[in-house]
């Protein structure tokens, strides 16, 4: 499994639909654990991102079809990198 960053910013759509309904962001992420991957964590943030949610998936492929189903709704646009610990990061230099 691989660790994956998405950065999520809501559309006007997005913010209408969790305003009117918030349980909507854990529906969501029941789907995204659905296409097969874990939710690790999740924040809301103030800035130039609404979340940051970090995903354990057991490929790219993976996260690359989540990333397509959630921007292909029109309720967000997604940002998503691939991640490794700073001890991957010392092996892969070594």
């Amino acid at each position: 499994m691989g660790m994956y960053i998405m950065l999520t910013n809501l559309t006007d759509e997005g913010r209408k639909t969790v305003n009117n309904n918030p349980d909507r962001i854990s529906q969501v992420n029941k789907e995204v654990e659905e296409m097969g991957a874990k939710i690790l964590a999740q924040y809301a943030l103030l800035g130039p991102h609404d979340f940051v949610t970090f995903i354990d998936a057991p490929d790219k492929q993976t996260v690359i079809k989540i990333a397509m189903d959630l921007g292909a709704r029109g309720t967000m646009h997604t940002t998503t990198m691939a991640a490794m610990t700073i001890d991957e990061f010392v092996e892969a230099m070594s």
